[in-house]
Order: C-alpha cells, then structure tokens, then sequence
C-alpha cells in the first residue's frame, strides 16, 4: 500500500506499520487539543479590550490581509510535571508563512532581512541579502528545532514543485526561531518532520490563530505569557490604498519595561510575579522573531528599510533588545509577480522613496499591536518542573490604562 503525505510519497509498509505511523503523527497533533491545568482562555484582542491604536487595520487585522499570504501552525503540548527529557512535559510547535500562497515555490517575492540584535538564528537570510528575494516560506519554531524544520521544508519542496530550471531540487529555507525551555523539554526535540508539514500544509487565508499556538505555544513575553501575534494596517487611498501586514513570534522582554499605550502598565499590574522561581526584571532570556508582508512595490533594498522600522515598534512597548536576545527581522513584497523567474528582462514597478513614509508607519504600527494580541491572547501556563507563566491579566490591563484614560470604551 502506497501512504502519501500531502504529494510525497512514502515507501510501502505492512498494515501493522501503518497503523503503527498513523498514531505516532496523529497522536502528536492531537496533543495540540489537551488542556493544561490552570489555563485560563483568553480570546479576546487588543482593541476588543478599548486599547488604542494609531492607524486602520484591513478585515481580519493580520498578516493575511496582505492578499495571497496564508498562515499556518502546528501546536504540540503534552505532558506535565517533572521534566524528563526527551518525554516532556512539551510546550512547542511550528509556525508557517506562506507569502503567495501555494506558489511561494515557484514565484519568490522581493525581501530583505535585519538583526537589531543577533543572539539568535533565521537560517537562509545570507542568499536573501545576496538575491534579494524569499523562495518558500518563513518557518518559526523553537531554538533547537530550526535543523529539522528547515529540512522539512526542503522535503516539502520537493513534494510541491519540479526541478529548477537547472534540473536540481536547491532550496535554502527560512527559518527563524526562539527559545521556550523555561517551558519546554526543548532538548527533547520533540518538533518532528511532519509537524513542520502539517504547519505548512494547513496554512489558510483570514483569520490566524494567536497566543499560545504553533511557534509561540511555549514563549514568554516581557514577563507574561507570550506568543504568535499579527496585526495589519490599510494605508489610505491617496498613499496608495497598500496593506501592510505584521506577525511577530514574541519571546523577549521584563514585565518593568512593558508599555501599552504609552503608559508603564508593567509596573503598575498588581499582580503576583509571573514566572515561577524566577524574578522577570532578570528573565530577559528571549527574542523575537517579526515578519512584515506588503503588497507595496518595494525592491529588496527598500524592504531593508522596513525590516529597521520594526524596531521602533517594539520600542513603543518597551522593548531595549537587551543582550541576551535575538531580535531578528524579514520583510517581503507580494507585488511584482514573476520578478525571479523570468528568462528575460522585466519591467518593475517601485514605489518612490518620497511616498515610503505611510508604509513605515504602517510597519511600526502594526508591530506594536502585534506584541500585545500575542500576550493577550496568550494563557496561563505551566510547563517543566512546574514552571509557570501567568498570561496577562485583561481586567488588570483595563484598570491601569482607565487610570490614565487611555481606553477608547
């Protein structure tokens, strides 16, 4: 009997060892559906909470507004208690971003890359400094996972699209990452070949998924739970009616330093202290991984200039990329269809330097709301050895920002 997974065909097996391969994949991807202890469900967003933002989200206010990107996740949660490596408990997953869709393969998009700070890994961003463009999709996942990951997505590669045009498979994969072993069994490489697969080939258009999922299921973020976010901006007609879109894999950060608003809400939550064991003004332990998509016609070095304005986002809550951190960045446009793989000279279309502004404040908007739809989505969650990160406290939040009136309800 032939088994396929997605287009990729495996060898034959007996009937004993199909039964044997499906519950070794489907079990871990179920593991995505139990529920830990304590967690407390949080599903609502920034601005359902009357948070304000400068700036017009498109419909669903994501990544996917920016039309052809598609997200996908694979969460794997398993396990609790007494870390035992290589068993658990596990708090990880599998992020994936499709930047035109299906075709991401065959019709690579402009990008460009930036480390604000570089304690931390996206493997294949040299040929996308020397090229200039992204082929395939961006991978987020754990710190010891990015190896396996990144050749799943070769795998995929292969299972998706012919040769190149010189007859060869040749791919280097995207692949960022952040660290979650204050939750997870992180040396247990528990992230497998097909959860990186499935993360690809669930990814959709629309609403995405945020908080404690794919990627982010296991980080922390300024001293709460943190996670997978994204947010998007709509620029007026008159700068071009372009959509610029954020998702951010958030994993850095101490509560003393968090700002909402513009107001120190870190300081003010009373709350008790968020990690267990571990004081969060000494836990800047993390990173964060942000991606910016745009259907603006940017050339690679002018995403280059986007990718920097991420920082400044990151900055309004708080954020001082602290040493310990990787702070690392990929910007791409979805405008100029066919640009790589064209036997010929092409025509491009660039939108002038003099009319980038809109589209940076967009940028810098956008990752400024994505950090807090990452933590508010968020939940309470304990891990290893009983570590335990508390989510941010919505009522808390509306407290302290009501003191200042900063809440638009």
């Amino acid at each position: 009997m032939d088994i396929y997974y997605g287009e990729y065909k495996l060898p034959e097996f007996s009937r004993l060892h199909i039964a044997f391969l499906t519950l070794a994949f489907l079990l871990p991807l179920a593991a995505s559906a139990i529920a830990i202890p304590g967690t407390t469900p949080q599903k609502e967003r920034a601005r359902d909470l009357g948070i304000p933002f400068d700036g017009t989200p498109g419909p669903f206010n994501a990544i996917t507004d920016v039309t052809g990107v598609l997200v996908g996740h694979t969460t794997i949660i398993s396990g609790s208690g007494k870390l035992q490596v290589g068993h658990g408990p596990v708090r990880t997953g599998v992020t994936a971003v499709l930047p035109r869709g299906k075709d991401s393969l065959s019709n690579p998009v402009f990008a460009a890359w930036f480390a604000q700070n570089g304690n931390g890994e996206m493997t294949g961003t040299t040929w996308v400094e020397e090229s200039g463009f992204l082929e395939g999709p961006v991978m987020i996942t754990n710190t010891h996972s990015v190896g396996v990951v990144r050749d799943a997505v070769i795998r995929w590669r292969v299972a998706q699209a012919g040769a190149d045009s010189t007859g060869y498979f040749w791919s280097l994969p995207v692949v960022g990452e952040t660290w979650d072993g204050w939750l997870n069994d992180i040396n247990g490489f528990h992230v497998k070949t097909e959860h990186a697969l499935h993360a690809l080939d669930t990814a959709h258009a629309g609403a995405v998924d945020e908080g404690s999922v794919g990627g982010g299921t296991g980080m922390i973020c300024n001293g709460y739970k943190g996670g997978i976010g994204t947010s998007s901006r709509r620029l007026d007609v008159k700068d071009g009616g372009y959509t610029v879109g954020v998702l951010v894999q958030c994993n850095y950060g101490t509560r003393d330093n968090l700002r909402i608003a513009g107001i120190n809400v870190g300081r003010e939550i009373p709350a008790p202290e968020p990690y267990a064991f571990i004081p969060s003004d000494i836990a800047e332990l993390g990173s964060i991984i942000v991606i910016v998509a745009t259907d603006a016609p940017l050339l690679s070095h002018q995403l280059k200039r986007l990718a920097h304005r991420v920082t400044l986002g990151l900055g309004r809550n708080g954020s001082i990329s602290g040493n310990g951190s990787g702070d690392i960045f990929i910007a791409f446009s979805t405008a100029n269809s066919g640009a790589a793989s064209a036997d010929h000279v092409v025509d491009l279309k660039m939108l002038p330097n003099d009319s980038l502004d809109p589209v940076f404040r967009a940028t810098v908007e956008a990752s400024e709301e994505a950090v807090v739809n990452a933590m508010l989505a968020a939940q309470d969650m304990s891990g290893i050895d009983d570590h335990h990160v508390i989510a941010l406290p919505h009522a808390a939040l509306r407290a302290v920002l009501k003191k200042y009136n900063r809440l638009t309800r």
